[in-house]
């Protein structure tokens, strides 16, 4: 003879359930998110541009335009505007990487 699961057990089931996926969904959106990039601080000279700071932090194998994407999302920038006196995050690692 089967056995039914009676109300309370049933609800018991479906709320483990929804927990459990509930929890797997945010582990895998942490390990998706990956490990925070290493940076470094640079100081904006005057006559500096976004791209020529990305050519100084960038490793010999990046594509600049990745670089230059990488420091606006660092520092939320709107537009490719920097100014004299501004301290930049920039993707740490480029061996010429100036830091101040």
């Amino acid at each position: 003879m089967p056995r039914y699961l009676t109300a309370p057990s049933r609800f018991l089931v479906i709320i483990s359930t929804f927990v459990a996926a509930l929890v797997l969904l945010l582990a895998s959106s942490v390990m998706a998110a990956g490990p925070e990039p290493e940076t470094a601080n640079y100081r904006v000279r005057s006559g500096d541009t976004l791209w020529a700071v990305a050519e100084v932090v960038a490793d010999d194998d990046a594509d600049i335009r990745d670089v230059i994407a990488q420091i606006r999302d660092l520092n939320e920038l709107d537009s490719s505007l920097i100014a004299p006196g501004q301290t930049l995050l920039v993707p740490a690692g480029g061996e010429s990487a100036r830091t101040q």
